[in-house]
């Protein structure tokens, strides 16, 4: 098995390889790019973005600065939206699908490492990939863990640590992240606590 299919597999591997390492900094090169841009030039980081993610849908808008361990790895569907601050530890794959929402300071980590000290002092690696689905809300300063996914509609409080699945249509919040409840017919009616939808 080659090293990046160790990668991409879950089995533990060493991120220190000379040609991962490579591969990287190639990729880190046009994230600093992205990074670069001044904030009336939409249409190059855009550009920008499609050299560098493994695939972008279109009306996508990520808010700099864009942390990330490769952007390669990641997969964004259409009109997905990033505040300030999104990381990507993207060492294994993440998918998001579409009309995703992520406030400021989210973080999406495929990346893990073994409990067994003998292992992390080695360097030891592993990566499980993220599944997000589509017309996901995460909340301003959430961290999602390798191998969760997050059903379709479903709400992440802000602050989350997101540590296992969540089903679709629901609002799930805290640390570690519990469904709090379903999306229903009060959601339909107020906005925000006792605010109305008015239209």
């Amino acid at each position: 098995m080659s090293i990046q299919d160790k990668m991409q597999s879950g089995e533990l591997y060493l991120p220190s390889d000379e040609t991962l390492l490579a591969e990287q900094y190639r990729c880190l090169d046009i994230l600093y790019e992205f990074n670069a841009t001044r904030p009336s030039e939409l249409q190059k980081r855009t550009e920008i973005l499609r050299r560098l993610f493994a695939k972008i849908g279109e009306d996508c808008y990520i808010e700099p600065p864009l942390h990330a361990n490769w952007g390669c790895h990641t997969h964004f569907g259409r009109s997905v939206y990033a505040n300030f601050n999104l990381t990507l530890v993207d060492d294994g794959d993440i998918y998001v699908g579409d009309n995703v929402m992520f406030g400021p300071n989210v973080t999406l980590a495929t990346a893990g490492h073994p409990v067994l000290p003998e292992l992390r002092r080695e360097g030891m690696q592993f990566n499980i990939p993220i599944h997000i689905g589509n017309n996901v809300w995460i909340g301003a300063g959430a961290i999602v863990l390798p191998g969760v996914s997050i059903g379709d509609d479903s709400v992440i409080g802000a602050g989350s640590v997101v540590t296992k699945d969540i089903p679709s249509g629901v609002v799930a919040v805290g640390n570690p992240c519990r469904v709090l409840r379903e999306i229903g017919e009060k959601d339909r009616i107020y906005y925000y606590k006792d605010r109305k939808i008015e239209r």
